[in-house]
């Protein structure tokens, strides 16, 4: 199992790079940033100085979505990421719910996503495509090249496109029932559209927060410290409920239900600890989502996620024990889940 951190790219960029730094050291092999331009510092221009303080760290999006740049600008950013330090990009893609929101716009559609992902990857492994009408190609990338495209999804139609299209699929919680079901979807999907469903790289993200002991003390605050992830979960999840109600055989209850208590959202405190906006998340959620409690209850989650076919897990450092979690994993839980 791969590891991944995943930070906003909040100010200085230093630190950004720093926590990424220590979370090479500690073993971990991929580094993920947020990106919504309005929120948070731009996040390509800190990948080149993170992708310059690291050596075998893989980094990317999670996610960038297809509305906020344009594809051939996305493309090669990346590409030209990867001449400099290697192929050691990885396109995360997804609607854009915070990104497109908060600039007024709504996140883009499917359809979108899908002819962008075949754009951008093509553009970014150094082949044509055809954009506008107008096919191109980058004369200056060498042989070689590649940049896989992975794809964020909950809902039905998003599971069935990413396992017949993407390189990977990103599901952005770590509850056990939940992730076999998509992790199930996106294989079938493959299957049926004649693809090798082990080819699909199956990331998932949650916060994760270690603790001493499994005090309740201890246990109180690491769930209010990841708390703000099922409010974000739970904003996603509004969408769906939107687009096939409430009851959908479509949509787990067990992915539904607890949005019932939601009363708006506000993207000034999106993804950080603390969220007014998320107290209607209860205990049971967040413990379901996330990984909270001493080590050996991550590493116990862990390999359950691992033995649903899950290939990396990523953890989201939004808290105030990001050094703590770092330094944990490294000393404890990545080398005992690759023992």
């Amino acid at each position: 199992m791969d590891f991944g951190l995943v930070l906003q790219t909040d100010p200085p960029a230093s630190r950004v790079v720093s926590l990424m730094k220590r979370a090479e050291r500690n073993g971990f092999t991929y580094g993920w940033t947020f990106d919504s331009a309005v929120l948070w510092q731009e996040p390509f221009v800190i990948y080149s100085q993170i992708l310059a303080n690291t050596t075998k760290l893989t980094v990317g999006p999670m996610v960038t979505n297809p509305g906020t740049r344009t594809w051939e600008v996305t493309a090669s950013t990346f590409a030209t990421l990867n001449d400099m330090f290697g192929n050691r990009t990885v396109c995360g893609i997804g609607r854009g719910d915070s990104a497109m929101r908060v600039a007024g716009r709504k996140p883009n559609t499917l359809a979108r996503i899908s002819e962008a992902m075949k754009v951008i990857r093509e553009l970014g492994s150094g082949r044509q495509a055809e954009l506008g009408g107008t096919v191109i190609r980058f004369p200056w990338i060498k042989p070689g090249a590649r940049l896989p495209v992975w794809m964020a999804a909950y809902g039905p139609k998003a599971l069935k496109m990413t396992g017949e299209e993407a390189d990977g699929f990103i599901l952005q919680l770590a509850d056990l029932y939940l992730t076999e079901y998509m992790v199930k979807a996106v294989k079938d999907a493959a299957v049926a559209a004649g693809r090798d469903p082990d080819a699909v790289t199956i990331c998932v993200a949650a916060p994760a927060y270690v603790t001493e002991d499994d005090s309740p003390e201890a246990l109180a605050h690491a769930r209010e410290q990841c708390r703000w992830f099922g409010g974000m979960v739970g904003n996603h999840v509004a969408d769906l409920v939107a687009k096939y109600g409430e009851h959908s055989a479509a949509v787990p209850a067990e992915l539904t239900d607890y949005i019932k208590a939601r009363d708006g959202y506000d993207y000034a405190h999106h993804g950080r600890s603390g969220n007014p906006d998320t107290q209607f998340v209860p205990d049971e959620i967040v413990d379901r989502f996330c990984l909270i409690g001493p080590v050996e209850k991550h590493v116990e989650k862990l390999r359950a996620l691992r033995a649903l076919g899950v290939d990396q897990f990523a953890v989201y450092d939004m808290h105030d024990a990001q050094e703590a979690v770092i330094d944990a994993y490294g000393a404890k839980v990545i080398p005992t889940l690759r023992s």
